[in-house]
């Protein structure tokens, strides 16, 4: 008897039950952490950031401070993601 298709379909089985598996912790994490996302937001939209900002355009944070977080395209983009697939999310 041919047991090539068996053996295919566990290898499926077992891939998907993997990327379901990581799926559903990273979709507890991403859950997890939107308190955190949303005190980013309220840091983005304040006038600390703004304050920031500047601090930086003139040259008075440290050299070696990584200042992502001053990129308002960083913020922006990860913004406008984590509100898309939070939308999937409820929308399923």
């Amino acid at each position: 008897m041919d047991t090539k298709h068996i053996s295919e379909m566990e290898a499926i089985l077992d891939e998907a039950n993997e990327i379901l598996d990581t799926l559903e912790q990273n979709l507890n994490r991403l859950n997890d952490i939107q308190a955190k996302i949303q005190k980013l937001e309220n840091y983005y939209t304040s006038k600390q950031w703004i304050d920031d900002f500047t601090a930086d355009e003139q040259g008075l944070l440290p050299q070696d401070l990584k200042r992502g977080v001053l990129s308002e395209d960083g913020i922006s983009s990860m913004l406008e993601r984590n509100k898309d697939y939070m939308e999937k999310i409820i929308q399923r």
